[in-house]
């Protein structure tokens, strides 16, 4: 027997599914998806709240006063989709609410987190289109972020979701 055992693997990471949370319908979607798929594959899932960053400069108070009232509400969806997780698939997701634009809070996230493997994202079924996260996001800035983004139909049923995570 050797007098230096092997060394030690490191320890797994999880490997996190990223979903943004804006309170749509699709958003909730999206969760389902993800939330399976880390369920089914001993993963985890991000949820992300962004929060435009305030125009009314010249008021400070006013600035701060909707800055306030947009963090409350980001927490409020943040903690309904957490629970929905939770409830439906024992899930509990990491929060993160982020202030300022959208696609460029997304990279920085998943830049300084190497666990977040995917974006998870919902298309829209209206006759707009998929909708203005899917449209700005997987179009020219897909490439841009270094993780697959996968795209979940939006006019899939709870069960077709079920089956395909």
């Amino acid at each position: 027997m050797p007098d230096n055992p092997a060394p030690k693997a490191p320890p797994a990471r999880k490997r996190k599914f990223l979903v943004i949370a804006d309170g749509s319908e699709e958003s909730s979607k999206a969760l389902r998806f993800a939330s399976l798929r880390a369920a089914h594959t001993e993963g985890a899932v991000t949820l992300l709240a962004v929060i435009g960053p305030a125009d009314f400069q010249h008021w400070l108070g006013v600035e701060n006063l909707m800055r306030e009232e947009a963090m409350d509400e980001a927490e409020r969806v943040l903690h309904r989709l957490a629970a929905e997780a939770y409830d439906n698939f024992g899930v509990r997701p990491e929060l993160v609410v982020k202030e300022g634009k959208l696609r460029e809070k997304i990279a920085s996230l998943i830049e300084k987190d190497p666990d977040i493997a995917v974006l998870v994202l919902a298309a829209a079924t209206g006759k707009e289109g998929p909708g203005p996260l899917v449209s700005s996001i997987a179009g020219d800035a897909a490439g841009g972020f270094g993780i697959p983004v996968t795209i979940v139909p939006g006019d899939l049923t709870d069960e077709q979701i079920s089956l395909l995570a």
